[in-house]
């Protein structure tokens, strides 16, 4: 066989009788841990978020190194495309703006804020998510799901939040300029909760980066993957990546790498 092959008997004994180092060994068990993480969070964690997986799982290891793996293996996070702010045209009052761009809060049901999105179907055409994100933990505490992009569908959202709270009083609801935000509607019922209302400015989405983040990668992890064939199945799709994915599992990086709900939790209310 040597001589077909054109190889010296040294040679083949010496590959066929070798052992793997120890450091080999050490990168397969690595790159299994890191293909189980890939493919258990369905590709959506990239390298940081591994590595920050397999620290917790008692591995000691550098993120340049998981960085590594990950390149050898041929595998690398969902990658979204480079957002690009197109300024709003239309006539718009502006408004207070009380967060100015202060995301930042020391307990739960300080700030909130709030964004609509659009979901595609087949069979129903457009679809919309309103949700409501709690700027602490970053978990989203309330959100809605409708065929129509009204006010009552905001108002849904904010009122599915409120059930989380014993009073929503004082509590500082930020959400752009939009019609469904600065309607009747959605003003009467913050007055009724006695929730303050601040407002993006005018063509200005960074105001509001937080919800407008976390539709961002909704739509990178889950929405512009999937194909929905009507609203029944959008919904289904949405309500498992909120509530069984992005809240209870998702670690988040502005959070200490832990999730939505553990934060939430353990603050004092």
């Amino acid at each position: 066989m040597c001589k077909v092959l054109g190889l010296n008997r040294s040679t083949y004994y010496k590959v066929s009788t070798r052992t793997a180092s120890q450091r080999e060994q050490e990168n397969q068990k690595l790159d299994q841990e890191i293909l189980n993480f890939y493919y258990n969070t369905k590709c959506r964690y990239g390298a940081p978020k591994i590595y920050r997986c397999l620290l917790q799982n008692n591995w000691t290891i550098s993120l340049k190194r998981v960085q590594r793996r990950m390149s050898y293996l041929g595998i690398r996070s969902i990658v979204v495309k480079k957002y690009r702010h197109c300024a709003s045209t239309g006539s718009v009052s502006e408004r207070i703006n009380i967060l100015q761009q202060d995301f930042s809060a020391t307990n739960i049901n300080q700030k909130w804020c709030t964004d609509i999105t659009y979901v595609h179907t087949t069979q129903d055409g457009w679809t919309y998510l309103a949700s409501v994100m709690d700027l602490y933990s970053k978990k989203i505490i309330g959100w809605s799901f409708g065929n129509n992009l009204t006010a009552e569908l905001a108002v849904r959202a904010v009122k599915n939040a409120c059930l989380n709270v014993a009073t929503p009083e004082g509590i500082v609801l930020h959400s752009d300029l939009g019609s469904q935000y600065t309607s009747a509607l959605f003003e009467i019922y913050l007055a009724k909760k006695k929730i303050q209302h601040s407002y993006s400015r005018k063509g200005y989405p960074y105001d509001n980066a937080c919800i407008e983040s976390f539709h961002s990668i909704l739509k990178k992890e889950e929405v512009n993957r999937c194909i929905y064939k009507d609203y029944k199945e959008a919904h289904q799709s949405l309500f498992e990546y909120i509530e069984s994915w992005y809240n209870h599992k998702r670690i988040h990086s502005s959070i200490g790498y832990k999730t939505p709900d553990s934060i939430h939790a353990g603050a004092v209310s």
